[in-house]
């Protein structure tokens, strides 16, 4: 029925998209969306980069102005979460002690950062990077000369690494496995930034776990890494992965597995329960499998599925997973997934700056890296998704287009 009240919990990028696509196609009955954070529905992925150098303000977060809710009839709580959902009630209890009646719920509550099993976490000067507030404070600590420890060698690790330079910090990134990216990337893309941040002054601790976080006066003043060296430091950030916030929907009883379960059209076990973006472990009909998804685009299409499915609207063509990263002057763009991957292709010379790297399982591309590369981003994306076998021969040579490398 297109005039139920659908309530939202979330009001991060997922939250605050679908309830702009449920206006979109065509929804006329009340919505609101319930967000902890004080401010409205905003973009995360600039937090690690043009927020913290100061090229980004919070109107340039924002995902819609502040008129767009209310011309589109779109009541949002801000600074209040849920507590319990009812289902047989279809109500959501909040933490301000009202509740409020749904008929359809979509959770969109996203993911926590993973905390860092080590005592000291709680001095002043360890941060996180997962909210807006979370970047203002970490951004206020990168001035010149300050030492920024960064532990985990991730995606938002090495962002924040280069704009932590780019402040005139020192950085030293500090990574459990034995390379940069060990988890999301190929050993040819963890060397190249590897090689990429060094020459630009950041230093490495590789194969190295922190045991402890060591303070003066309750602020932070050094890490002790699990074979006793004390690393001095003004600063640490912790960056070592995501908790999706999942606890809701487990005491109201929804399934989950590192995440909600949910199908293609962003349904969980309950006709009347939808989840979208982190929070979600999601169908990937190309390889067969389910996975978590941590990504604005996996967020976006997941919130065209849920306003689909409620509406009746024409459903999302099925997208392949992407993702993207900016460090230094590199734009780093992924398609695809490596799974079930037999071997890789480098295509132009990492020497340059400019390269791919294709994850090749017989003749298919499950998935490319592609830095400073948008064609071969471009076209991997969509041989991925067409499943078009490719010639290793002619991908492997730059002088050949991607529209041509097919067989």
């Amino acid at each position: 029925m297109s005039d139920q009240r659908i309530v939202i919990l979330g009001a991060g990028h997922a939250g605050g998209s679908v309830a702009a696509f449920l206006r979109q196609y065509g929804h006329t009955g009340p919505i609101a969306i319930i967000g902890d954070e004080p401010v409205l529905p905003y973009q995360r992925p600039p937090l690690s980069k043009a927020w913290l150098k100061g090229e980004a303000g919070e109107d340039d977060l924002q995902l819609r102005p502040p008129s767009f809710y209310e011309e589109a009839s779109v009541e949002v709580r801000l600074g209040v979460r849920a507590t319990a959902i009812d289902r047989e009630a279809h109500t959501v209890a909040l933490s301000d002690g009202s509740s409020l009646a749904y008929g359809k719920l979509i959770l969109a509550m996203g993911a926590r950062a993973r905390p860092l099993p080590a005592p000291g976490t709680d001095l002043a000067g360890v941060y996180v990077l997962r909210t807006a507030a979370d970047a203002e404070a970490l951004k206020s600590e990168l001035t010149p000369g300050r030492r920024l420890m960064i532990v985990g060698g991730g995606y938002v690790g090495l962002e924040v690494a280069a704009s932590g330079r780019a402040l005139g910090a020192e950085v030293t990134v500090i990574e459990r496995e034995p390379r940069l990216l060990a988890r999301v990337a190929g050993e040819a893309l963890s060397g190249f930034f590897h090689g990429y941040h060094g020459a630009r002054g950041v230093r490495f601790v590789l194969g190295g776990s922190v045991s402890a976080i060591e303070g003066e006066g309750g602020k932070v003043s050094a890490v002790v890494l699990d074979h006793g060296e004390r690393l001095p430091c003004d600063v640490v950030l912790v960056g070592v992965g995501a908790i999706p916030n999942q606890e809701l929907a487990q005491a109201a009883g929804l399934a989950c597995q590192d995440g909600v379960v949910v199908d293609g059209q962003a349904r969980t076990d309950d006709p009347d329960i939808y989840a979208i973006g982190d929070l979600t472990r999601r169908p990937l009909p190309l390889y067969n499998r389910a996975f978590r998804l941590e990504s604005v685009p996996s967020a976006l299409e997941q919130a065209k599925q849920a306003a689909a499915d409620i509406t009746g609207f024409k459903p999302p063509p099925p997208e392949v997973p992407w993702f993207w990263s900016d460090q230094y002057d590199l734009k780093l763009q992924i398609a695809g997934l490596p799974f079930d991957v037999d071997h890789l292709i480098v295509r132009g010379d990492p020497l340059s700056a400019k390269f791919a790297v294709f994850h090749m399982s017989g003749d298919l591309i499950q998935a490319v890296e592609a830095v400073n590369s948008p064609a071969e981003f471009m076209g991997g994306r969509l041989l991925i998704g067409a499943r078009r076998p490719v010639s290793r021969e002619k991908l492997a040579d730059p002088a050949i287009s991607m529209k041509e490398v097919g067989v």
